[in-house]
């Protein structure tokens, strides 16, 4: 299936089932690896596609590095899980920026048990974060509820 992949414009490597193919264009320094990354993480077992996508987490162009982190944010959700490398790399970024949305489906599609330490604290942070969002939007309300009963009060 190689010759459906355009490596050029990308076209068809959301389909690439092969990590040797993957291995190849990083070795012909080809631009879509990330894209390709994200392929992998649909179409292969998550211990073959992980190396690559740590790999396309480190790529120069900043575009491709926030595909490869989809493709971590879709291996979590397909596997229900992600190897301690793939944790690690996100530990490493942080929840912010291109990890962001990788975390969040990582918490969301990996059981709270299994998830290593420091996933299991953003779980609780992230929790008590929308709890503190929650509450500041119900008093905002309640104090918006509370000015317009006063102005059709004193019309």
């Amino acid at each position: 299936m190689a010759a459906g992949w355009d490596w050029e414009t990308g076209e068809g490597l959301l389909g690439i089932d092969d990590p040797a193919d993957w291995d190849a264009a990083y070795e012909r320094g080809e631009r879509r690896l990330g894209t390709a990354a994200i392929g992998l993480a649909f179409n292969c077992p998550l211990e073959a596609a992980s190396p690559r996508i740590i790999t396309a987490m480190r790529l120069p162009d900043r575009g491709q590095r926030g595909f490869a982190f989809t493709a971590a944010g879709t291996a979590a959700r397909l596997n229900g899980r992600l190897t301690p490398e793939l944790y690690a790399a996100l530990r490493a970024e942080g929840h912010r920026g291109v990890a962001e949305n990788a975390v969040d489906d990582t918490l969301t599609f990996v059981p709270f048990r299994q998830l290593p330490w420091w996933f299991t604290w953003r779980t609780v942070a992230s929790k008590v974060e929308d709890k503190a969002q929650t509450w500041r939007l119900e008093a905002s309300y309640a104090v918006e509820d509370v000015r317009n009963a006063v102005r059709r009060r004193r019309r």
